[in-house]
């Protein structure tokens, strides 16, 4: 088998992993709404301590240390504030949008990652991640629709904010990788750190569960952890440029789901703004690849 042949197959599994994340983070959102009328810090604590009790698990079977070096422990840390109260605001959108609207938020993290990696990376963006930034905000303008007479644009902007604290997140998370961070420590850093915040939130709100409510957070939590572990495994088989555009079919799995089992139809405005953030990162993707094969 020569090295054309396998890098193609490689691709294909790449992608096919990659598909199956996005299945298991919409799955995520889905039953998180169906965990019903429950705090957003009760819902979000309870899908972290299970990943945690995964990233623990992880790590054990490896047989790897748990270390933290002065090197990259403030990255660590900035990784896990970004990203908790990411997953909060994100937790929060997905309770009171359309579910292809936050999952479409959240999934506007890569346009945030290309403007914060400009002071914390050094990266300079070329013109096409400066327009394909522009017109993917632009998007999500017709998402959130900021009149005074919707009452979605509060929960929206913070779901905004879900999609900045997940793009900052990544960020800290190549720069913390860079410097020598494994990747299962970062990851119970983050769960742990999401446990400790949520946790005294949770203890003053907290809201009995029936059995089909704490079934359905485990559901969220298997769900995340299906999806975090396949996207992992996808990134091994090829490059990101190669991969990120099939991330993107989550808001379509999240929309099916949220059409079959909420009867949510996503306005007509919104779907304008799904268009133009999915087309403007498809086309990064194929102009990264046309790059690649010149």
């Amino acid at each position: 088998m020569d090295d054309t042949e396998m890098n193609g197959k490689n691709q294909i599994k790449g992608i096919t992993c990659i598909v199956i994340a996005a299945v298991g983070f919409s799955f995520m959102t889905f039953f998180v709404r169906l965990s019903g009328d429950l705090p957003t810090m009760q819902k979000a604590f309870f899908r972290n301590a299970f990943a945690l009790v995964i990233a623990v698990a992880t790590l054990l079977i490896k047989r790897e240390r748990f270390e933290i070096k002065k090197e990259f422990g403030m990255d660590i840390l900035f990784r896990c504030l970004f990203g908790t109260t990411g997953l909060i605001a994100n937790f929060y959108a997905i309770d009171r949008l359309v579910l292809a609207d936050s999952n479409m938020l959240n999934k506007l993290s890569p346009f945030f990652a290309i403007l914060i990696s400009i002071p914390l990376l050094k990266e300079k963006p070329s013109k096409r991640d400066i327009i394909a930034t522009i017109v993917a905000f632009a998007g999500a303008l017709f998402i959130i629709r900021p009149t005074p007479g919707n009452m979605e644009t509060i929960p929206a902007l913070i779901g905004l904010y879900g999609g900045f604290g997940a793009g900052t997140a990544y960020v800290f998370v190549r720069r913390a990788t860079g410097k020598g961070a494994a990747t299962p420590v970062i990851v119970i850093c983050f769960s742990l750190f999401s446990c400790m915040l949520t946790l005294p939130f949770m203890e003053k709100n907290y809201v009995h569960m029936s059995p089909i409510q704490l079934g359905m957070l485990i559901a969220a939590g298997l769900s995340a952890a299906v999806g975090q572990f396949a996207i992992t495994t996808a990134y091994k088989y090829a490059p990101a440029k190669k991969l990120s555009v099939f991330d993107y079919l989550q808001v379509i799995f999240a929309a099916l789901w949220g059409m079959l089992f909420f009867h949510e139809v996503p306005t007509a405005l919104s779907i304008i703004g799904y268009v133009m953030i999915i087309g403007v990162a498809v086309i990064r993707w194929y102009l990264a690849l046309v790059r690649d094969d010149q």
